[in-house]
């Protein structure tokens, strides 16, 4: 057996960490998992916050023909809420509250008896989802969100959402009418409405979705240019022909069987020359063409009536474990026929089974 002396094991020690080498080695390994975790948590956050936004964009578009969908009224509380919970859980303070005065709106709608929403309603909840857009961008950018930044774009915005609850609470009430009811109001405002280079601002955001075009077709670039028309459709104010004109254009966009080669032509062409007509006040003469119309009324898979098609369209779905994971899943791949058919086709299986 070798042993080693009290002189040696001095002269062995020279060469060994001390026990508080191994105790801040132990520390920064800590928070580098730490760090690491956190960086993960925040990334999850923001890449599910931009898909709640997408919802609420997609639904304050045509907010008129949303609010005869309860359940489309329903989902985009439940965008707000779901942003507002894991802003908080992280500290991101200008978020939950720019989220929790949303998720407040989406109450009025989801829970009072409003029967009809008008322009400004629409454009209030848009420069509301703005602001949260706007946070998020920061969140995510070099930099991240600086809490005065924050503080500085939710004061700015909460006389917004106090307009937007008394507005709505007014039409709940019955106290105001909606624009479209009929205030006198003219229905599609002459070019003299929108911004005096109108046209250019149109080509402007052209330019912006014609590069969107050029990227690789996938959901994320799908949903950069309904973002993009979100923002066309803004720009028009009132104009009913040009707002219906954006909507066909973003029907087509997200129908993936409709392919950027074939879209970007007609789309770009179609809005370019409607910007010149508002900018020359013939906005009656706006008309989606009979091709963009074809597009946006291309057969989608939530659309098939068949009950074989809900089957097929389930093979392709990877069910996950969990039951309310499943329901969840369901409720976002089927549309309310398909899924009626479905429970159709359990009962019957169940039925069979039994027997």
């Amino acid at each position: 057996m070798f042993w080693m002396g009290a002189s040696d094991c001095s002269q062995e020690s020279r060469f060994l960490p001390r026990r508080g080498c191994f105790l801040e080695g132990a520390q920064i390994v800590r928070r580098t998992v730490v760090s690491d975790q956190q960086d993960r948590i925040m990334r999850l956050f923001i890449e599910e916050a931009k898909e709640h936004l997408d919802t609420l964009e997609n639904g304050l578009v045509d907010l008129k023909s949303t609010m005869k969908d309860p359940e489309s009224v329903q989902e985009m509380f439940r965008a707000a809420h779901s942003v507002k919970g894991g802003a908080a859980m992280l500290g991101l303070d200008s978020i939950k509250i720019t989220a929790h005065r949303l998720e407040d709106c989406f109450k009025v709608l989801k829970d009072g008896p409003v029967k009809q929403v008008d322009q400004t309603a629409e454009s209030l909840f848009l420069k509301g989802v703005d602001t949260l857009k706007d946070l998020l961008g920061r969140l995510e950018g070099p930099f991240g969100l600086r809490n005065e930044e924050g503080e500085k774009l939710v004061q700015q915005v909460m006389p917004l959402f106090a307009q937007l609850e008394t507005h709505l609470n007014k039409l709940a009430s019955g106290k105001q009418q909606a624009v479209a009811a009929g205030s006198g109001a003219p229905a599609a405002p002459t070019a003299g409405a929108v911004p005096a280079n109108f046209a250019a601002e149109v080509m402007t955001l052209l330019k912006e979705m014609l590069q969107v075009f050029k990227q690789k077709e996938s959901a994320a670039s799908r949903s950069e240019l309904t973002a993009v028309c979100l923002r066309l459709y803004k720009l028009g104010g009132k104009i009913e022909t040009w707002q219906n004109l954006v909507k066909t254009a973003r029907v087509a966009i997200v129908n993936p069987k409709n392919s950027y080669k074939v879209l970007a032509p007609l789309i770009i062409k179609e809005l370019k020359e409607a910007g010149d007509l508002v900018q020359g006040g013939k906005v009656k003469a706006i008309v989606p063409s009979k091709n963009l119309l074809l597009l946006a009324a291309s057969p989608k898979p939530a659309e098939a009536s068949a009950p074989a098609a809900p089957a097929a369209a389930s093979k392709q779905v990877a069910l996950p474990a969990e039951p309310k994971a499943v329901v969840n899943l369901l409720l976002k791949t089927f549309n309310k026929k398909q899924l009626s058919e479905i429970a159709k086709l359990l009962v019957q299986a169940l039925r069979a089974s039994s027997n």
